[in-house]
């Protein structure tokens, strides 16, 4: 009965850990990432920017491999969705390799900078746990997918398709 007991909590909470959720929480709110130009903007506040529009977040870092393979499809969602917004959240190690990576794929949008990597407060927030990571939030700034990765550009495809009606 014990181990029972033991292997339904442990799969309840990987699946609460897995679920999807519709607002960020207060610690990746009140987290302040590094701007392009070098000062520090609370995630909040980044957001702001983006009421009223559909919005997809790209975490990333130039560093990984997964996020170059997936920079033609990033530019194809792009292409084909013209009014959405975008937004990159760079998980590098420092703002130099940072700022190459952006030029260095012509990435198109607003960027920002984790100032603690993937394992910091920023990534523990957001539930982290794998880049490239697509969220999409809409234009009441409800999230409607928090959790895709580059395998998952059909499901991006057709979210974006069902907001855009």
């Amino acid at each position: 009965m014990r181990k029972i007991l033991v292997f339904l909590f442990a799969v309840i909470s990987f699946s609460c850990s897995q679920a999807q959720k519709n607002s960020f929480s207060k610690e990746a709110l009140s987290e302040k990432l590094l701007a392009t130009d070098g000062s520090q903007v609370a995630f909040k506040d980044i957001l702001k920017k983006y009421r009223g529009k559909t919005l997809v977040i790209e975490v990333w870092a130039s560093w990984c491999g997964d996020c170059v393979k997936a920079m033609p499809k990033i530019k194809e969602l792009q292409a084909n969705n013209p009014d959405v917004a975008y937004l990159f959240i760079s998980m590098d190690r420092t703002s130099e390799n940072w700022k190459i990576g952006i030029e260095k794929h012509e990435l198109k949008g607003d960027h920002f900078m984790a100032n603690d990597q993937m394992k910091g407060v920023f990534g523990k927030a957001i539930d982290l746990d794998w880049i490239p990571r697509y969220i999409i939030v809409d234009k009441t700034g409800k999230i409607v997918l928090y959790r895709a990765i580059e395998t998952d550009f059909d499901k991006i495809n057709s979210v974006l398709k069902e907001l855009n009606k």
